[in-house]
């Protein structure tokens, strides 16, 4: 009688952990890839201990470079790798009395725990291979539901993957017309006219959009941008000059795109303050600690 109660409260643990494992897994998915601020728990720890480590490099600008990548790949390991664990930790208390098995496999063989890891993966991976089967009603229900898991898994690393690329294209792309206008050195007087004004006003905009990014893609932060025209961390207070030698134009207009262009910079290192940098202080002064995690020259 004993015996019964402890193998049932054995049971009873395992299976309250997988399931606590699963949904832990689903939801550091959903605040990574749904959740409006896109920042899960798991993404976070990982892509922040592989940038600081990259630092500590003798190499750190290759380094840096693969942090991110790397990163990546590891939280998508680790939240199939959570999953696989925490299905078979449904699976194997239940093995081998509530499983049909091939006829070429003894279910006294084929019941500890890394055989409930194999019908994990086969499950999660949708493979289906059908040597070894859940009989029980409950089970017949969990097992194609650890595959839909599965499924919507790599459905959502694909999305992950299309989406920060294209948001790294986008700051770039910023940087680089940044450096455009700050290597052809404007001079207020040439700021000061309508198309000064429409010059600002389309950086402002630009600036907004990757203000968003970095809400919705934190993971874009860790990303090295190799040449440092197209790096934002290196050209971002150059922006910022552009908008504070705009402020002081007669033309109202460019006085005005100025000060949009200035509010949105503000906005962008509030962000990027709150999320990564945690060094508080001026505009100036954190678009300065961004270029430094950045490895790039600290700004004028």
């Amino acid at each position: 009688m004993a015996e019964d109660q402890v193998q049932l409260g054995m049971t009873w643990v395992a299976s309250v952990s997988g399931v606590a494992l699963v949904l832990i897994v689903l939801r550091d998915v959903f605040h990574t890839l749904w959740h409006p601020t896109r920042h899960g728990g798991l993404s976070r720890v990982i892509m922040t201990a592989l940038w600081r480590l990259s630092k500590l490099s003798p190499r750190r600008h290759r380094a840096t470079g693969l942090a991110a990548p790397v990163g990546m790949a590891a939280v998508v390991a680790t939240w199939a790798l959570a999953a696989v664990v925490g299905w078979a930790l449904v699976y194997w208390p239940h093995m081998p009395d509530a499983f049909t098995y091939a006829p070429d496999l003894r279910p006294t063989d084929h019941a500890g725990f890394p055989d409930a890891v194999y019908l994990s993966l086969v499950h999660l991976s949708t493979l289906g291979l059908g040597d070894i089967a859940p009989a029980t009603g409950w089970l017949r229900i969990v097992a194609p539901m650890e595959a839909l898991v599965g499924f919507a898994l790599l459905s959502a690393t694909v999305a992950w993957t299309l989406g920060i690329f294209p948001a790294l294209a986008r700051r770039r792309a910023l940087a680089l017309r940044i450096s455009h206008l700050v290597r052809t050195r404007p001079t207020t007087e040439q700021l000061d006219a309508d198309a000064g004004a429409a010059i600002l006003d389309s950086l402002a905009a630009d600036v907004s959009v990757i203000s968003v990014d970095f809400l919705q893609y934190a993971e874009s932060y860790y990303f090295q941008d190799g040449d440092d025209h197209i790096s934002l961390a290196g050209q971002v207070t150059g922006a910022l000059n552009l908008a504070d030698q705009a402020s002081v134009a007669r033309h109202p207009d460019v006085r005005m795109s100025a000060a949009v262009l200035r509010a949105a910079l503000d906005d962008l290192a509030v962000i990027l303050d709150d999320r990564f940098l945690r060094v508080e202080g001026s505009t100036r002064r954190i678009f300065g600690a961004y270029a430094r995690d950045h490895g790039r020259p600290e700004p004028v």
